[in-house]
């Protein structure tokens, strides 16, 4: 078989690619590596279609550079058959330009020999044209491996002309001496009233009488006084609770305006206004019954009478 994949990217970053056997892992459709990797990075499963069929292959393929070129040896064998396939292929790389543009031409010559299995009822036609759709498939891969690392190359660079305006060398954004710039002063006002506010408190918490005296009274006489509870309030003669502990009685009543407990619902039918509403009962069923039951009953005395009387005439 002989192939050739146009790939649009340089002859040297395809190279760098077909020398990692990780990335020529990585660029293999329907591989799946092994999790041991003590056979290597091109070690695992491989599952092709061809003319509709799907095998999976379980085994090893060596990748190595020669004589400009590489030299891929594989082997594997059916994960359901008794089938195995070895594969002996060549790549060379070599510049190429299309229309499109600049690329590399990737040259693939080799051949593959299947023992039994379901690949060796296959016709050579529908084999050979999926292997070429898998080589197509390799060497789009190669050239998405490709651009990612000149991508990955290039992103420190702009990261480098997208930073703000540096300093020139030996000036820093501190002044001289070490220490960092005072921040600008605040309001005035602002700085002042901290300092008024002590004063204030420090004259309040004194006992010494003077003319804001009489205010304070009339202030605390206004919050302390008793405000009467409404006349609606169930418990208004049971006095004030703490906010954490309510009376039972108002719980209940709470609870009694809220709806049903959590375990009358679970264990209870709905009662009350909750309660479903039932259908009326009808009474023309009973009146039906009545006078069906013994009208049935004349037809069915009725047809054993005739029904003698045809035989006797018999």
């Amino acid at each position: 078989m002989e192939h050739e994949v146009f790939v649009p990217v340089p002859a040297e970053s395809v190279r760098r690619v077909l020398a990692d056997p990780a990335r020529v892992a990585r660029c293999v459709p329907g591989l799946q590596q092994d999790a041991d990797s003590a056979e290597g990075p091109l070690a695992g499963r491989l599952k092709v279609r061809i003319d509709g069929h799907t095998i999976t292959y379980r085994g090893t393929v060596r990748i190595a550079e020669r004589d400009g070129g590489y030299e891929v040896d594989g082997e594997g064998t059916e994960a359901r058959g008794p089938g195995s396939v070895k594969l002996s292929l060549k790549l060379s790389v070599a510049d190429a330009g299309t229309d499109a543009g600049t690329g590399t031409a990737l040259r693939c010559t080799g051949t593959a020999q299947a023992t039994g299995g379901r690949l060796a009822d296959l016709s050579p036609e529908a084999v050979l044209a999926a292997a070429r759709r898998l080589l197509d498939r390799f060497g789009d891969r190669v050239g998405a491996e490709a651009q990612a690392e000149t991508q990955a190359g290039a992103q420190p660079g702009a990261q480098k002309e997208t930073q703000p305006d540096a300093l020139p060398d030996g000036q820093s954004a501190e002044p001289a001496g070490g220490k960092p710039a005072d921040p600008s002063p605040a309001d005035p006002a602002a700085d002042q009233a901290p300092a008024e506010r002590p004063a204030e408190t420090g004259d309040s918490e004194t006992g010494d009488s003077g003319p804001g005296d009489s205010s304070d009274e009339a202030g605390a006489s206004v919050f302390d006084a008793e405000v009467p509870p409404p006349s609606l309030d169930p418990v208004s003669d049971a006095g004030f609770t703490s906010a954490g502990d309510p009376p039972v009685e108002a719980a209940h009543a709470r609870r009694t305006m809220i709806g049903r407990s959590a375990e009358e619902v679970d264990h209870a039918p709905p009662r009350g206004r909750y309660a479903p509403v039932p259908a009326p009962s009808s009474s023309t069923a009973g009146a039906t019954l009545r006078w069906a039951a013994p009208a049935a009953a004349l037809a069915l005395a009725s047809a054993v009478v005739v029904g003698r009387a045809l035989r006797r005439r018999r």
